[in-house]
């Protein structure tokens, strides 16, 4: 097994290019995809525990963002020949790859159903309960930036740094 230890700042792998799959075991990782006119727009967070990229799990594909570290992680690199070959040797894993995909999936209604129907505040809170569900110990304030999480809340940068200014939005 080959082990990669990322710090903040560090980007694991990057848009466009074809590589390893990936296993995160501890940490954070945020996906960054660029646009043609260079703007950066955060569209995923990897949590501990995730195979990634998502959309390589059965066939290979170029890779959707760069990776990048939010935080010190520790990443375990997958051959994706070895993969793609143990998946046809071993149907079990095609299980792995449907529970790690429908985890995915439910995270996912789940944002775009705070993205529907709730209020900027309500994202807001949704968001930041979220994260401390994950990682207890940590202030999400001091892993994102606020235009990444006004990015991944769909908020405008303004309305989120309204919310931030006035601590009784916090629930």
């Amino acid at each position: 097994m080959t082990w990669i230890k990322l710090h903040r700042g560090e980007c694991l792998f990057r848009q466009g290019e074809m590589g390893s799959l990936y296993r995160l075991h501890t940490g954070l990782l945020k996906v960054v995809r660029y646009q043609a006119d260079g703007q950066a727009l955060l569209f995923n967070i990897l949590l501990p525990g995730e195979l990634f990229p998502h959309h390589s799990l059965v066939s290979p594909k170029p890779y959707h963002g760069n990776a990048i570290a939010m935080m010190d992680s520790e990443v375990e690199v997958i051959n994706s020949e070895d993969w793609y070959h143990q998946l046809e040797e071993n149907p079990y894993l095609y299980r792995e790859v449907s529970l790690s995909l429908q985890h995915k999936l439910r995270m996912m209604q789940e944002r775009i159903d705070q993205l529907t129907t709730v209020t900027a505040k309500e994202r807001f809170n949704a968001f930041i309960h979220w994260f401390k569900q994950e990682f207890p110990d940590i202030d999400p304030l001091s892993i994102f930036t606020q235009e990444e999480i006004s990015q991944f809340m769909g908020l405008r940068r303004e309305t989120l740094n309204r919310l931030l200014r006035k601590p009784a939005n916090f629930s």
